[in-house]
């Protein structure tokens, strides 16, 4: 009888000890496979996260949310680095706040592993500089490496001279620049090999506007077996309406020129696949991109799977086109559903006219709505998967359209990614967060 009892009191502790577990952690991460990524910005949060404690704070904030992976900018615009590199500069301060006297990265790979999540670092490619504060690289000894855009009203000039664009964008195709920025992805690697991935960011060109340098033209000639004899008017020139606005008027040369530049950047991202894989075969290969596809095409990017044959739905794409779709190079996609119409009905209710950072003229229409975003991503992405990104600055004025936007994407692509943590602090959107999160699965 009495071992009995003594049975009894065990399972007793017992189911008491598990009912205690599951009360405490009630928030159990998504059983369906989806993924919930948090990116971390390096120079919005250089302060913030200038100390241990609060990396350790805000990872295990998001981890009860149920997030799955941390995205740590590592590389932001200027092309400094929040790592010791022998290859490029270590960003010490940024305006003026106090210094990262610690392995940054190392440490929220280790809480954050810690916490059950995953940590993928992100580089911005094709960028150099910050235009805004005339700090880069591009302004420490590399003008060569800066685009040479297509302005209306001044021709072409480099884009530090410009300044209408905060990013110093580079020439995608400079080999200088190009060998410098495959050692930077291969170094992370290297240094890092507990790090779960790497997304890449800003790997495309500066908009329709560039890169007319004269390495450019003549590459172009190659890949066309033809001189361009009116350089860039073969490609397209800007025409002056009567209300002062410049409108684009194509050249013979156009739609190769799409495609070439389209070829460009998918042969940069084989490129960068390849030679991360040879440092870390195991570590996770990803990009975030602009959902506006669109208009995509404007910075040189085929994101869409190899399959899928662009020129049958747009007139901007030529029968190759499709031959440089990258989707199937990636193991993780992001993309920026960054509308604030969330459902297909916010547009007939709305019929809002949005322009996007990279656009040259205004667009509209259901593809604009995260529902409608969604459905046509799954078109073009084929088999492959895709997690939905929010701007979360958009919803400042509007905290529950943050919550219906997780939703949505959570319910119609295969995960979420929320840009960036400083906004939710910011205007303590938190709340939004959980809803979202919770409505779209993540947590319970």
């Amino acid at each position: 009888m009495k071992h009995l009892y003594k049975l009894f009191v065990l399972c007793a502790v017992m189911c008491f000890t598990l009912i205690s577990c599951n009360e405490k952690n009630s928030k159990i991460i998504n059983p369906e496979g989806k993924v919930a990524l948090m990116w971390f910005d390096a120079e919005a949060n250089f302060s913030r996260f200038s100390n241990k404690d609060s990396i350790d704070y805000y990872l295990e904030k998001v981890a009860n949310l149920g997030f799955t992976h941390a995205v740590v900018c590592i590389r932001p615009i200027s092309g400094e680095v929040l790592y010791d590199s022998k290859i490029a500069p270590r960003m010490t301060k940024w305006l003026g706040d106090e210094e990262i006297h610690f392995d940054y990265l190392g440490h929220f790979i280790q809480k954050a592993h810690a916490l059950g999540m995953e940590v993928h670092a992100s580089l911005n490619i094709f960028v150099a500089g910050h235009n805004y504060y005339d700090r880069g690289l591009v302004y420490s000894g590399h003008h060569d490496w800066a685009t040479i855009v297509y302005n209306p009203e001044r021709g072409l000039i480099p884009i530090y001279v410009e300044k209408r664009s905060y990013s110093a964008m580079v020439n995608p195709i400079n080999e200088d620049y190009r060998e410098h920025i495959l050692s930077v992805l291969k170094e992370v690697a290297h240094l890092y090999p507990a790090l779960d991935g790497i997304i890449i960011d800003r790997a495309r060109y500066d908009g329709i506007r560039a890169d007319f340098s004269d390495f450019s033209k003549k590459e172009f000639e190659k890949y066309i077996g033809e001189e361009v004899v009116r350089f860039p008017e073969d490609i397209y020139e800007w025409v002056k309406t009567e209300d002062g606005k410049y409108n684009r008027e194509n050249g013979k040369h156009f739609l190769k020129w799409a495609e070439w530049r389209a070829k460009n950047i998918y042969d940069f991202f084989v490129l960068a696949h390849n030679e991360i894989k040879s440092v870390n075969p195991n570590i996770s290969f990803g990009t975030y991109t602009g959902a506006w596809y669109p208009s995509y095409y404007e910075v040189g990017v085929n994101f869409a799977s190899n399959t899928y044959d662009p020129s049958k739905d747009f007139d901007w794409a030529t029968p190759e086109y499709k031959n440089f779709g990258y989707a199937e190079v990636l193991d993780l996609y992001t993309t920026g559903n960054y509308y604030t119409n969330i459902s297909e009905e916010d547009y007939f209710t709305n019929n809002s006219i949005i322009r996007n950072e990279t656009d040259s003229r205004e667009w509209s229409g259901l593809w604009y709505t995260v529902e409608g975003s969604n459905r046509h991503l799954r078109n073009i992405l084929g088999d492959n998967e895709f997690s939905g990104g929010i701007l979360a600055d958009q919803f400042y004025e509007n905290p529950d359209g943050l919550r219906r936007s997780i939703e949505m994407n959570l319910t119609g692509s295969d995960g979420v990614m929320v840009f960036d943590i400083v906004h939710i602090i910011t205007k303590n959107m938190w709340n939004e967060v959980e809803l979202g999160m919770r409505n779209g699965g993540m947590i319970r």
